[in-house]
């Protein structure tokens, strides 16, 4: 069973979204979606000050199964990076709500925030 945590909100593309107290937002991909890849080897970061549009495809992880496009959940500006998954991609794997975030955004519009759905709804999208 995969780990959802209450306090995030989620996107159907399987990405997990923190509301950060500067109003910055922290992503990343969740319990589910690691899982369902496997062993990841690697992570093409998104570009950092670059804008991008809600569900705009900004990253990619690979895992030794397949490679997967990760998806803006809000439209905004890349504020930061994890750079650490570059050398160490498998964070991901070992926490991906933790250490394994992806990338920082500054959203245009935090109402954007609205459209995504909370842990029982993504908990029922994923049938567990």
């Amino acid at each position: 069973m995969s780990n959802i945590p209450d306090d995030l909100k989620y996107s159907p593309a399987h990405t997990w979204v923190e509301l950060l107290e500067d109003g910055l937002v922290r992503v990343g991909i969740t319990d589910h979606a690691q899982m369902e890849l496997g062993d990841i080897v690697f992570v093409e970061l998104p570009e950092l000050e670059k804008s991008y549009s809600a569900g705009e495809e900004c990253a990619v992880v690979e895992s030794v199964k397949s490679a997967s496009d990760i998806y803006c959940p809000v439209s905004g500006e890349i504020v930061d990076i994890n750079n650490e998954l570059e050398d160490n991609p498998e964070k991901i794997n070992v926490d991906p709500y933790g250490f394994g975030w992806i990338f920082i955004i500054k959203p245009d519009d935090e109402a954007d925030l609205d459209e995504l759905i909370d842990a029982t709804e993504y908990a029922d999208l994923i049938d567990e």
